[in-house]
């Protein structure tokens, strides 16, 4: 007895020096992410503002697509994989992200909306905190496994820090890097850093965008049954998003082997199909509409113009995040939906800003989260359901490729596998003659 408590208060001690070492490692990551958040924040509302009075920036698009791409091909090519290569770095630690990843992606994304492209803001965040976070490596020895960690607290702080939502952004770094399975190895970093994130950002003077939902329906059966119908469409449009941009930038890239022509070509289509439409609210950001989402009913098909125009944008080389334009497809299509299911618009538009998110990105704890800290606890439930449905309904596809296979959705695929692998496995495994005995 003497000795199991001997050992019970050595296991104590000996988490003493773990708890100060990360406590500060996260807190230097979180004070590092949330300032460049709060820079990047203030440039893109700078850049949004001068857009809006110039409107014939939008005819520069594709020359700010040609430099940022001829950027990227001359200092850019081994960050050019963004998210991804973060998310590769975690599952299998190679060498230091570069830090010219943070500047190249800053000036690459403030461009973007400068001129007027549809594009988020997210993965800016969080390739910033991805890098600066790995910076620590040249400065404290870190071993493979604690570079792992470093890298999804950076992750959590960019998220954390760009959308005002401290407890989603630590369950997101720790939840993205897997399809079905959430790390516990990064819990205390991440959550620290998140946090510290949040309030390094806000001390900055910046504010995010409040969303209301005026009041939720009671929870019941009927109730709950609306909102399965509706996180399986959410999951669907999620998915086609992500297949969409995907088979995009397959497009553009088998079509200009000169890297820079992509955005330069994608610009000329965004620029001449918002001109011809005449359709500014799907361009940028697009925060305005998505706060009118709750507050009117819109045109049903504004879901489909801001997927079209993101997807254009993103699929041809720009740069910029895909979350935000995730949520405005997402709100704008559960507004849409309140003309078939009888629920309130404010509250399909706000299960729809999560909830599609969920499915794209493969994250439904993270979403169902993040709703509470927008929406409020009264939406728990709904969103819970609303994401995990969406999640289910989008498949084995997403917006991050890199993103491994933890636990396969519905059918079996081996663990491990990457996103942007699965279209070979599946064609592999159905040229086989025994597939039908392996699915037995």
């Amino acid at each position: 007895m003497k000795i199991h408590k001997l050992s019970a208060a050595r296991e104590q001690l000996m988490m003493l020096p773990y708890l100060g070492r990360w406590v500060a490692l996260a807190t230097i990551v979180g004070g590092l992410s949330g300032s460049a958040s709060a820079l990047f924040l203030w440039s893109l509302e700078l850049a949004t503002d001068t857009r809006l009075a110039h409107p014939w920036l939008l005819w520069l698009l594709p020359v700010g697509g040609f430099v940022v791409g001829w950027l990227y091909l001359i200092f850019g090519q081994s960050v050019e994989g963004g998210n991804n290569l973060l998310i590769d770095e975690i599952h299998d630690p190679k060498k230091v992200v570069p830090l010219r990843m943070a500047p190249l992606v800053f000036l690459g994304t403030v461009a973007t909306h400068l001129f007027g492209g549809s594009a988020g803001r997210e993965g800016t965040s969080v390739q910033m905190g991805g890098a600066l976070a790995d910076q620590l490596t040249h400065f404290v020895r870190l071993d493979s496994e604690e570079r792992r960690v470093i890298l999804m607290t950076g992750i959590s702080a960019g998220f954390s820090s760009v959308f005002g939502t401290p407890l989603a952004g630590a369950i997101f770094g720790l939840e993205v890097l897997a399809v079905g399975r959430l790390r516990y190895d990064a819990l205390l970093p991440c959550f620290v850093g998140a946090i510290v994130g949040d309030l390094t950002t806000r001390a900055w003077g910046i504010q995010h965008t409040e969303y209301v939902i005026a009041s939720m329906p009671p929870v019941n059966a009927v109730h709950l049954l609306l909102v399965i119908a509706a996180g399986a469409v959410f999951g669907v449009a999620g998915m086609l998003f992500a297949e969409g941009t995907h088979a995009t930038s397959a497009l553009f890239k088998k079509a200009f082997k000169f890297a820079p022509l992509r955005p330069f070509a994608g610009g000329i289509l965004v620029a001449l199909t918002a001109a011809l439409i005449g359709t500014p609210q799907y361009l940028g950001l697009g925060i305005p509409t998505i706060v009118d989402a709750f507050h009117h009913q819109l045109p049903w098909y504004d879901f489909l113009g801001k997927a079209g125009f993101t997807i254009l944008t993103l699929g041809s080389g720009f740069k910029g995040g895909e979350v935000t334009p995730l949520f405005y497809i997402g709100a704008t299509l559960g507004n849409a939906l309140s003309h078939i299911l009888p629920l309130a618009a404010p509250v399909l538009a706000g299960l729809g800003f999560v909830a599609v998110f969920a499915g794209a990105a493969n994250t439904p704890i993270a979403s169902t989260v993040m709703a509470i800290e927008i929406f409020g606890p009264q939406i728990g439930a709904y969103a819970a359901v609303a994401c995990v449905v969406s999640y289910l309904f989008s498949g084995h596809t997403g917006i991050y490729r890199a993103q491994r296979i933890g636990h396969a959705k519905r059918i079996s695929i081996p663990e491990g596998l990457r996103l942007s692998e699965i279209h070979a496995f599946r064609r592999d495994r159905a040229s086989r003659p025994d597939t039908s005995a392996e699915r037995q």
